[in-house]
């Protein structure tokens, strides 16, 4: 029988690491699994190739053993090494791959090559003979900010189903939401796959997040802000009046408590809202304006001269 090279079923170099080899069994398992190549036996077997290979270098104890054979496959099989009592390679018992995508473990022995039993034996457990898991979907949902605050519900039309979501307050941009068991079928009910929902939350033209919080601009004219008053302040909830202190400065910002985002999954509990002044200065100035404006002016410079 042939060497099987492993690492070029899937792609990777012998130095590869273990991240980069789940990348590229993912990848591969993704592409070739029968779910997406319902009766196609060139990918059947394809699949099967890159879960044996996966199977034995995502392994450390399989991989360092696998790496002692190498290239001398052949001195070792006529001297009868491997699976001998000089090598231990028995793979019995052993956990195998959980990625969803399907793994070893879900096919019959005769699924595996002649060169992975020789080397690693049969030895699997037939009641995990047959079983393997359906395959998991991937959705986009995106949200505005009010749904995002006050929590919402969507009917989500997907593989021929109806997917309802009840969506918690304060959910995040990014977010994954699972659904479980309404994925690809599996060998068995509990083994469907499951569908992830990455949540999407769109730009709001008044207010930005950071984290649980809610930055936002007022405007406020100048007089308010020299002398102090009230001015109207919009939230996700209702506008509520704040008050602004005399001589507020261009670009202060006030902390509303408790005015900002859910924390989600947990009841009564808010972020903050943060909002920055701007002044406003006045525009088209009647002539009594300008002469009250130039009468401050002058009263101004007179007051800071006599300080001098």
């Amino acid at each position: 029988m042939d060497f099987k090279d492993y690492y070029k079923i899937l792609g990777v170099s012998k130095t590869a690491t273990p991240d980069e080899i789940k990348k590229a069994y993912r990848k591969l398992a993704v592409k070739y699994h029968p779910d997406k190549n319902p009766n196609d036996k060139t990918a059947e077997e394809k699949f099967k190739e890159v879960n044996e290979a996966n199977d034995v270098l995502s392994n450390q104890e399989k991989r360092k053993k696998y790496d002692e054979i190498g290239e001398n496959w052949q001195y070792y099989q006529q001297q009868g090494k491997p699976g001998g009592d000089d090598f231990n390679w028995s793979g019995k018992g052993q956990s195998r791959n959980k990625e969803g995508y399907g793994s070893a473990e879900q096919f019959n022995e005769s699924d595996f090559s002649d060169f992975f039993e020789s080397v690693f034996g049969s030895g699997f457990n037939s009641r995990q003979q047959g079983k393997y898991k359906g395959q998991d979907y991937k959705a986009d949902m995106d949200l505005s900010l009010e749904e995002a605050f006050l929590g919402t519900s969507r009917e989500l039309q997907l593989e021929n189903q109806t997917v309802n979501l009840k969506i918690k307050p304060g959910i995040k941009d990014g977010q994954l939401l699972r659904v479980k068991g309404k994925g690809g079928k599996g060998s068995t009910p509990e083994l469907t796959g499951d569908i992830y929902i990455t949540v999407h939350i769109m730009e709001h033209p008044h207010f930005t997040r950071k984290e649980n919080d809610l930055h936002c601009n007022i405007d406020v004219d100048l007089y308010t802000a020299i002398l102090g008053g009230q001015t109207l302040v919009r939230t996700l909830r209702n506008p509520i009046k704040i008050k602004i202190g005399k001589e507020t400065e261009n670009g202060k910002i006030l902390r509303l408590k408790g005015m900002g985002m859910p924390v989600y999954g947990a009841e009564d509990k808010f972020g903050d809202l943060y909002v920055k002044i701007q002044v406003k200065l006045p525009k088209n100035l009647s002539p009594k304006e300008i002469e009250l404006f130039n009468e401050l002016s002058s009263i101004k410079q007179t007051s800071h001269a006599e300080t001098l």
